[in-house]
């Protein structure tokens, strides 16, 4: 299987299936983005090891990786989208309960999983290369999907992985509510297991399960004693190997003392199998898709050394609040033999702070510059006569994505109007993008040159000034003596969206979801030494000591809707 760095990898498909591909020379390495900036550092390095998260697009994460990681991490589970056509949102919770309306809670969107035609599976089989890459020889590799893709990714797995290395389908079983009248309702998922080699990890004692029945004498058909009584009760005790369907694991909703608040959250309990299935203490852990940080929380707990990302600042800040209050748990815990690599460094890649999250960022782009939704499921709408299509938002457009782009036209339509009149203008589209390769309108017009286009590239990081972006937060931080007070604080973007369920609040600290602190901020990256997050209803302190050994201060301040405001103070 060849490598990212390899010229060209062509995957041709067996009929009916999607032609995917990998073009270009080096198609994605770090030098073509914004480098990797670290903005946070929680604890220091043990054994000169600490844990990452990355906030941005995964794919460029991985480019990232590559240099260091590639063919160093031991596994890899994945929770990505599944093609549900549903756009997930998680429930904003006011702190407290002094609101002057009887609203104290909203919907924030958080991502889309709706997909035209075959962007779902380039977008995955992209992602899968990049993964086999970082792939240790000893590695394992964890697809979560469901009834909707499972077909295609168990193809994409074989073409990625090769066919020989397949080792389970398991099915994850569960219960819950259902509105299914139609159909036999939808409670199982389904986890596709992978190696990158035949000598691979795999603890069959670890994650041995006690058997539900108390075993009496097994005989055969002439009753001939198969086993004796001491054996069965070893074998009892022992316990069995789980089967590849897991109906022993509730779903997360089961688990009150888990729940997170976040849609798609998966229980821990699940991922405890897997990391003590395919790996070892110290071995390395990666979740590109982490959502609520569950396969970090677990991978902290067990001892192992664990890389996350994603491109959502709501599971970002949900995972350090939780992995911050983990590694208070167990720094303070009773001594244990076995390392715990507690610590965790936060990441920006590729400059990753435009938006809060990428079906917010769409809205504001449709809205600022005032394109009119049609209910195309490709384009994005249309202005002035032409239709739009908004690429990838926080990163550059590229060669790849044009590729995208054109697998998706609809050439019948092209066709038909082409052979009416040769020479009439079969598309006129504007493409939006943030930043984008010097010659993405000429790779537009080369793959469409048997028709007539008319191609024009809108850049809002170059032409932004139509765009208001982002709408910043303010606050009133003062030092008084050794205090740190923090007086007022205005989310304005949290504000606005309060603003149209008519919610008033009387004290600020509803808004706030966490402080941290540096009272040595070394202009690069902050060490904070206080992490204030309440409870669910509690209120952050708001105050706080400042030590005699205080330098340049800076306070970051992250509200309901996990965006943040920063100040420095000499």
């Amino acid at each position: 299987m060849p490598s990212p760095e390899q010229q060209e990898f062509i995957f041709e498909s067996i009929k009916g299936f999607p032609y995917l591909h990998w073009k270009g020379k080096q198609p994605y390495t770090s030098t073509q983005f914004f480098p990797a900036k670290s903005n946070t550092c929680v604890g220091e390095e043990q054994d000169g090891w600490i844990n990452r998260l990355y906030w941005g697009n995964n794919i460029q994460v991985m480019s990232h990786l590559l240099r260091e990681f590639k063919g160093k991490i031991d596994l890899i589970y994945i929770d990505p989208p599944y093609d549900s056509k549903a756009d997930y949102k998680r429930k904003i919770e006011l702190r407290g309960k002094t609101t002057t309306s009887d609203f104290t809670s909203f919907e924030d969107k958080m991502y889309g999983d709706i997909w035209n035609n075959d962007e779902y599976l380039q977008f995955m089989f992209e992602r899968l290369i990049l993964m086999r890459e970082l792939l240790s020889s000893k590695g394992s590799i964890y697809l979560h999907c469901d009834w909707h893709k499972s077909h295609h990714l168990r193809m994409l797995m074989d073409e990625v992985f090769g066919p020989n290395n397949f080792r389970n389908e398991i099915i994850w079983c569960y219960t819950g509510p259902v509105q299914a009248t139609s159909s036999f309702p939808h409670k199982h998922d389904t986890l596709l297991r992978y190696t990158k080699t035949n000598e691979f990890i795999f603890n069959i004692d670890h994650i041995r399960v006690a058997y539900k029945a108390v075993f009496t004498t097994a005989r055969g058909v002439h009753g001939k004693k198969i086993y004796d009584e001491v054996e069965q009760i070893k074998r009892h005790e022992l316990g069995k190997i789980p089967e590849d369907w897991w109906s022993d694991i509730s779903n997360v909703s089961s688990w009150r003392n888990e729940l997170l608040g976040y849609p798609t959250q998966k229980p821990e309990a699940l991922i405890e199998r897997i990391i003590k299935a395919s790996s070892n203490p110290s071995d390395i852990v990666f979740d590109c898709f982490m959502g609520s940080g569950t396969t970090q929380a677990v991978a902290m707990k067990l001892g192992r050394k664990f890389i996350g990302a994603d491109i959502n600042l709501g599971a970002i800040q949900t995972t350090i609040k939780r992995l911050t209050k983990l590694k208070e748990e167990l720094d303070n815990a009773p001594e244990l033999e076995e390392i715990k690599y507690t610590s965790f460094r936060t990441f920006n890649v590729n400059n990753y702070d435009f938006f809060n999250n990428e079906v917010q960022a769409k809205e504001l782009i449709i809205e600022a510059l005032c394109i009119q939704e049609d209910g195309s499921s490709f384009f994005d709408g249309t202005k002035d006569g032409r239709v739009v299509k908004i690429m990838p938002v926080n990163m550059i457009a590229s060669k790849a994505d044009i590729s995208a782009l054109t697998a998706n036209l609809p050439y019948k339509e092209f066709d038909t109007i082409k052979e009416k009149n040769p020479h009439e203008i079969v598309l006129s589209i504007t493409l939006v993008c943030m930043g984008h390769e010097p010659d993405l309108k000429a790779e537009l017009e080369k793959q469409l040159s048997n028709y007539k286009i008319d191609v024009e590239v809108v850049d809002i990081l170059r032409d932004n000034a139509v765009l208001e972006l982002k709408r910043e937060a303010e606050a009133d931080v003062q030092r008084n003596g050794n205090k740190l007070i923090i007086k007022k604080f205005f989310p304005m973007n949290l504000m606005q969206k309060l603003s149209l369920e008519k919610t008033m609040v009387s004290d600020w600290k509803e808004l706030v979801d966490s402080i941290m602190i540096d009272f040595n901020f070394d202009q690069v990256e902050m060490q904070p030494k206080i992490i204030d997050i309440p409870e669910k209803n509690g209120f952050v302190k708001g105050e706080y000591d400042i030590p005699k050994d205080a330098g340049r201060i800076k306070v970051r301040i992250t509200d309901l809707i996990s965006e943040s405001f920063e100040i420095e103070l000499d």
